[in-house]
């Protein structure tokens, strides 16, 4: 078993721990024992192809799916499963919401819902780059400002700690960096995210740590600095490090 306890630049407030979370399907052993912590501010990635269980991992910490045996840990504090909305809000991959609904009326319910002033609202919607579809109805916006959309949500919640499935999937390159400062920004201000990736080169630029994930298993731990030197490759590239651990 490995875990993921490091902390990010000295800072040593633990905001979420997760403990053996292990899941079945049947004989197949779908997620195993995974352990780690992530720290307030910090971005942490779960890398690894598409299949390895980022998905259902996510969704055992959300409380969405029923852990075989394992917990979650919330500022010390277990959380069963039926409370982890508290402290943890999952955006995943591939929904739209309300889908018959204009963006800016989706925007306004969730905003109304947490209590979030105008100059907020504005602000998020600014930082997301959803001005021009406000007016477009949810069904029809492209998958990328769809994901804008589920962005500007999760960024109008009050939880400590996002859960982000594939969060770069659907922009390009110029989109992508935007989006990661985005998310920097919002880490700057102690918001802790948890983001499922499999482009490995985008996790590279925006995530603190990674949890290097295959098979359901956590075949790695830790900064790039500290997976280089586990993995013996100096000046490894992420991926590379994943090959070689993998």
């Amino acid at each position: 078993m490995m875990t993921a306890d490091a902390d990010r630049g000295g800072n040593s407030a633990q905001v979420l721990r997760v403990a053996n979370l292990t899941k079945h399907y049947g004989r197949e052993q779908a997620i195993a024992r995974v352990a780690f912590s992530v720290t307030a501010g910090e971005v942490l990635g779960i890398v690894g192809p598409n299949g390895a269980g980022k998905t259902t991992l996510l969704e055992l910490l959300a409380g969405l799916l029923a852990a075989d045996s394992g917990s979650v840990f919330c500022l010390g504090e277990e959380l069963p499963a039926r409370r982890r909305k508290e402290a943890l809000f999952y955006l995943p991959d591939g929904i739209r919401l309300y889908q018959d609904r204009f963006a800016t009326e989706v925007v306004t319910f969730f905003a109304g819902v947490y209590r979030r002033s105008d100059a907020e609202v504005a602000a998020i919607i600014s930082s997301v780059g959803l001005e021009p579809v406000l007016q477009k109805r949810v069904h029809a916006l492209s998958k990328g400002y769809n994901r804008r959309l589920l962005l500007a949500v999760g960024l109008l919640t009050p939880q400590h700690v996002l859960l982000m499935d594939e969060p770069f999937d659907g922009f390009d390159l110029r989109q992508t960096r935007n989006i990661i400062e985005v998310v920097r920004n919002e880490a700057a201000k102690k918001r802790t995210f948890i983001l499922a990736i499999h482009q490995l080169a985008d996790a590279e630029r925006v995530c603190d740590r990674f949890i290097l994930f295959a098979g359901g298993q956590v075949r790695g731990v830790g900064k790039l600095d500290e997976l280089r030197a586990q993995t013996g490759i100096p000046v490894g590239s992420l991926e590379e490090i994943f090959l070689a651990l993998t």
